[in-house]
């Protein structure tokens, strides 16, 4: 099993922090506005799938260095999780880029305001369809470990949007992308992501968006960001960007 205590991540994640941190303003605009291209330039390049229902597949989707501060992020691996297949169960050890993560840790400050950025929002748009302009950012950051699944699911009708971007090099985890089903009873598996460095998926949920993580050996540490644009009346306000 993977020793999540064996890796260096947190003298890399305060080295990347202090990059983000520092500098004028104006280097910090800078900043995002490169991390709003990327976005948009990983959206221009989408592969565009409609089986079994509309999702894109996308590649380097964040600047290179902020996906190294992203995953770099000094946020301890669940050591208790339960795993049922359901996220929900351990929603007291979730983490989110909200706002008091946002002011302690710049990249995700600067995830969640490429997110919020008009052009970025516009893009999606022309990218899904979906008018996101009104859409309330919520940013989750996961690092699943061995013993984790999600059991074939649809997100709740309040999620607008979904986008998932991996966040590791480990080839053992070439295995580990999201599980794409049919509407069917059975909820055959139709395809899986590929899981690779800064890439991801997007789709739309919906009645027949299943999807989920069939239960499979995970040989390191699984990590990725979760964003969902959710509706104006989400409760749980304290997940939100």
């Amino acid at each position: 099993m993977f020793d999540i205590k064996s890796h260096h991540r947190d003298s890399i994640a305060s080295r990347l922090s202090i990059s983000f941190r520092a500098g004028s303003d104006k280097d910090t605009q800078m900043s995002i506005s490169m991390t709003v291209r990327s976005l948009i330039d990983a959206c221009e390049r989408a592969n565009h799938r409609s089986s079994p229902y509309d999702y894109w597949l996308l590649e380097s989707i964040l600047p290179e260095s902020l996906c190294e501060a992203v995953a770099s992020l000094p946020f301890e691996p669940p050591d208790a999780a339960i795993f049922d297949g359901r996220r929900e169960t351990n929603n007291s050890s979730r983490i989110y880029f909200n706002r008091d993560n946002q002011q302690r840790h710049g990249p995700c400050r600067e995830v969640a305001d490429a997110f919020r950025h008009p052009e970025a929002i516009r893009k999606l748009k022309q990218l899904t369809g979906r008018d996101l302009a009104l859409g309330r950012l919520r940013i989750e950051y996961c690092q699943d470990i061995d013993g984790f699944w999600l059991e074939p699911h649809v997100d709740l009708p309040v999620k607008l949007f979904t986008m998932l971007i991996y966040l590791s090099h480990d080839e053992r985890l070439a295995d580990a992308g999201t599980d794409v089903y049919d509407a069917s009873p059975e909820h055959r598996l139709i395809t899986r992501a590929s899981y690779r460095w800064n890439a991801g998926m997007i789709f739309i949920p919906a009645t027949d968006t299943w999807h989920g993580f069939a239960k499979r050996p995970i040989r390191a540490l699984r990590k990725s960001i979760i964003i969902n644009y959710v509706a104006q009346d989400w409760r749980a306000t304290d997940e939100l960007a």
